[in-house]
């Protein structure tokens, strides 16, 4: 599997079922998309995950990331038998207390040597946004905690856990989602909190893993910032550039939130203009992606030197091994 073609496109495209169809194979072997996210509508079984995986990765000629969303509790795609089930991450972290770093640990380890099995190597975790009595539901418990210090140690615990496990964690939604009290899904969050105690408070946490290889943006108006919400807001990246430090290839999250205004064509430009690095667009919509994979373009320098320092490391966990019988006997729940 070969592709001299480091030209790839900043962006990362689901699919529409358990298999390709041939518009798609098509579509992806010129697209040469920087990688490919599953969803429920793309898993039957094992084996077919991973002929899916091996499918998509022969579409573009080389070992491609291939991202899921993996988190447990409500936000896992993998489900039982074909997997452990999970309490949701807030759950978990108040059932082990002073422990619950280890504990957490151990469980993203087990999940990135699941997702390794099936030929998945970067996981859309850990959430490392603090949850507030009036954080939305859709987000409250798949935080690790209710202020800046346990969500950092938490947070991490499980970024190391993926990483020694052989995958990619995808650090989200930076600069900070827990003040917001919609669904982002269908409409964009507001926050008015000052910018000094959001760096005091939610930033920090983003602060506190900023080595890390990947984030991905929230769609959140930081009102006192910008009135745009950050994922299309050069103020909000040149922040998590500068004030948070984040250096690492930069996703937005999925441009079919109704959080972003505009057509899918005036989302996908605004994100680039940002300065995202990546374009998230997740429903597998084939005409959809024709309309904005001319405007995402081929990824700039800047984004490609940090995406060929991820696809470094990406290959690098692909000599970790595989042993789930280890993995599940170390695990204690």
């Amino acid at each position: 599997m070969t592709n001299t073609n480091n030209c790839r496109r900043a962006a990362i495209f689901g699919c529409t079922s358990t298999v390709l169809t041939s518009q798609e194979k098509s579509f992806f072997a010129k697209a040469n998309p920087f990688g490919l996210i599953l969803f429920d509508r793309n898993i039957k079984n094992a084996e077919q995950i991973r002929a899916l995986c091996s499918e998509l990765r022969d579409c573009v000629g080389w070992y491609m990331p291939i991202f899921i969303d993996q988190e447990g509790g409500r936000v896992q795609r993998l489900r039982s038998p074909l997997v452990k089930e999970w309490p949701a991450p807030l759950d978990h972290a108040d059932m082990y207390g002073e422990d619950a770093h280890k504990v957490i640990y151990g469980r993203y380890y087990l999940i990135a040597q699941e997702l390794r099995d099936l030929g998945i190597t970067a996981n859309c975790a850990p959430v490392a946004d603090i949850s507030r009595p009036k954080t939305h539901e859709v987000l409250k418990n798949r935080c690790f905690g209710r202020d800046e210090l346990s969500v950092s140690r938490l947070a991490r615990a499980a970024a190391n856990g993926l990483l020694n496990g052989g995958v990619l964690p995808v650090v989200k939604h930076i600069p900070g989602h827990g003040l917001a009290q919609v669904d982002s899904h269908q409409e964009a969050p507001v926050v008015y909190i000052a910018k000094l105690e959001l760096s005091k408070s939610d930033f920090m946490p983003f602060k506190a893993m900023n080595y890390l290889p990947m984030a991905m943006t929230g769609h959140v108006i930081y009102k006192e910032i910008d009135i745009k919400p950050g994922t299309v807001s050069k103020k909000i990246i040149k922040l998590i550039r500068n004030e948070i430090g984040f250096d690492g290839l930069l996703l937005s999250d999925d441009l079919s939130m109704q959080a972003l205004g505009g057509t899918i064509i005036e989302r996908a430009e605004a994100v680039i203009d940002a300065g995202c690095d990546i374009v998230l667009h997740c429903n597998g919509d084939m005409d959809e992606m024709l309309k904005i994979i001319d405007v995402i373009g081929e990824m700039n320098y800047n984004s490609q030197l940090r995406a060929e320092k991820v696809i470094t490391l990406h290959n690098s966990l692909s000599g970790i091994k595989i042993d789930l019988q280890r993995a599940y006997a170390q695990f204690t729940t």
